[in-house]
């Protein structure tokens, strides 16, 4: 089967394999050059980003959808997931998707069929949200018939986003800033072994404000969540910081438990 013709089953038959007007969207976070990054796509034929989703098997946990959306969009398995919201409130959500809306998004002449009003993609759509965090470099994006182009956007120059996105990209910092209180994150953001200034920035530019240079790390240390190692990385003449690693029993229990981070 080519993709035109995979593309076309889905359009006219997915609902025998999907769940109508139930999907699933992600919210990908990474980390680069001191900045938070979102991963955006751009659906064919239409000039607006958006986040990468898709719908929910009929007997497909949600949490294995979620992970299939997401190793599918970045070639990454095992990725940090968290579901952070449903929406369907929004005017959009509320007025329902149209064929004009579906239209703009496949771009129907091209793949030779005609949409009609009883589509299954069509109607309300109620969306679960869920944020991943993954290493950057790792990324690997594959576009397919429906997805153009992707693009990493630094986080607070996101530009106006298909439907009720913008929503979603806002609900979802909300909750990983307020989950960096009780959870050890950010360990899915940073190399193995970083310095303490690395994490520091990190942290910052997650919870978007600043923290005391020598009270953050400390408070890192009493929690038992780092390592000091005895390497050292190069920088310069006279600049040789110590490198660091999350302490893997006490991060994954931190992760299972919950914390109280007071910063």
């Amino acid at each position: 089967m080519t993709e035109i013709d995979a593309a076309i089953a889905f359009i006219l038959n997915g609902h025998q394999q999907f769940m109508a007007h139930l999907s699933l969207d992600c919210a990908i976070l990474g980390y680069h050059d001191q900045q938070v990054k979102i991963l955006l796509i751009r659906y064919n034929g239409h000039q607006q980003w958006g986040l990468p989703g898709g719908p929910i098997r009929h007997e497909e946990p949600i949490s294995v959808a979620a992970n299939r959306i997401a190793e599918e969009t970045t070639g990454i398995s095992g990725l940090f997931l968290q579901q952070f919201h449903t929406f369907g409130d929004s005017p959009y959500r509320v007025h329902h998707r149209t064929v004009q809306d579906l239209e703009r998004l496949i771009q129907p002449d091209a793949l030779g069929i005609k949409i009609k009003k009883d589509n299954w993609l069509l109607g309300r759509q109620i969306t679960i949200g869920y944020y991943a965090l993954v290493d950057y470099q790792q990324v690997s994006v594959r576009t397919n018939l429906f997805v153009e182009e992707y693009r990493w956007w630094d986080i607070d120059q996101v530009p106006e986003l298909l439907f009720d996105h913008n929503d979603m990209v806002t609900k979802a910092l909300q909750t990983v800033r307020l989950h960096l209180y009780h959870q050890p994150i950010g360990a899915n953001l940073l190399p193995p072994k970083f310095t303490l200034p690395e994490i520091h920035f990190l942290y910052e530019s997650l919870l978007a404000k600043s923290l005391d240079r020598r009270n953050f790390p400390k408070k890192l240390f009493a929690l038992g969540l780092l390592n000091k190692l005895d390497e050292r990385r190069f920088i310069g003449p006279h600049r040789s910081p110590y490198l660091y690693e999350f302490n893997k029993a006490n991060y994954e229990k931190a992760l299972e438990e919950g914390i109280v981070l007071v910063i």
